[in-house]
């Protein structure tokens, strides 16, 4: 089936990319926005969009697929406010970074049919700025697009099928996996590098302080740090409306992570002057070693 129209609830990084890249490469014949008035004045100004609508019911009318480019928490009402309100062979879907809540919001919404009408799904792309500013036609080219199907639901079903193909038509490359599995992977290769990030750069800005109350002096250490501490910091620019959402839905999973985290660090800090600080770092080395072929094969 050949989709005429997608409409897609959210036109900041992760919806703006996927509306520009589906209107570059024409794999639909009309893509519809829906944010507020100027997001989505900025969106047409970039072709990302053909139309735009504020009200998330009336952009969603004559697509017969919608997706929701939102934070979780949005997420979550929008499923509220359009399941009831779509026609029954519309498929609605997500791009939420946590599932299991999503995923449970859907069986709620549509019962016995969510099956049918809902897919949960989250691309692993994305920049530490947000909006329709950073959108990027190339941004999925070679990510990692999960996909957490609902119980009975068959990925080669019509629509599902479409709308994979579409995301294949993009670049993204499907993958399949449960709702809780996905969390807690995530949790341990997303989340908890942004909490890391975060606390990094905050724990700077305490020693900034210090120092200047110290030494009388201010000092840039992203500067003096260079290169190595740019790259660490980086994710610290993320949006807090954003995180708070995945925070408040993967609680459990994140906190774990932190926890094992916090153990190594400990365990650096206690071994600074001992053999087992040259363990942790031959550990942590052959870890990043092993994934070297990887990351060279992602970047071909």
């Amino acid at each position: 089936m050949t989709i005429r129209q997608i409409t897609v609830v959210g036109t900041g990084l992760i919806g703006g990319s996927l509306a520009l890249a589906l209107r570059q490469r024409r794999l639909v014949e009309r893509v519809v926005g829906c944010d507020r008035e100027e997001i989505l004045a900025e969106a047409c100004a970039r072709n990302a969009i053909d139309d735009g609508f504020t009200d998330a019911v009336r952009a969603a009318e004559g697509s017969r697929i919608v997706v929701l480019a939102a934070p979780v928490g949005q997420i979550l009402d929008l499923i509220d406010r359009l399941g009831p309100c779509l026609p029954p062979d519309t498929l609605l879907t997500d791009v939420g970074s946590t599932k299991a809540e999503i995923a449970r919001r859907a069986r709620i919404v549509f019962g016995e049919r969510a099956a049918q009408r809902f897919l949960p799904g989250h691309p692993m792309a994305g920049k530490e700025l947000s909006g329709i500013e950073q959108a990027d036609g190339e941004l999925f080219r070679g990510a990692v697009w999960f996909l957490t199907p609902l119980a009975g639901q068959e990925l080669t079903q019509p629509l599902v099928a479409d709308y994979i193909h579409l995301l294949e038509g993009v670049g993204a490359r499907t993958v399949a996996l449960g709702a809780e599995q996905h969390d807690l992977l995530c949790a341990w290769t997303s989340h908890l590098s942004q909490m890391l990030s975060t606390a990094l750069a905050a724990t700077l800005a305490d020693f900034r302080e210090d120092f200047a109350a110290d030494f009388g002096a201010e000092v840039d250490l992203s500067q003096v740090g260079g290169r190595a501490l740019r790259e660490s910091t980086r994710l610290a620019a993320s949006p807090y409306h954003i995180w708070r959402d995945i925070a408040l839905t993967n609680t459990e999973n994140i906190a774990q992570a932190i926890q094992r985290l916090e153990q190594h660090l400990a365990h650096i800090r206690e071994n600074l002057r001992t053999p087992e600080l040259r363990e942790e770092f031959e550990r942590a080395r052959q870890f990043k070693n092993s994934h070297r072929g990887t990351e060279t094969q992602r970047r071909d």
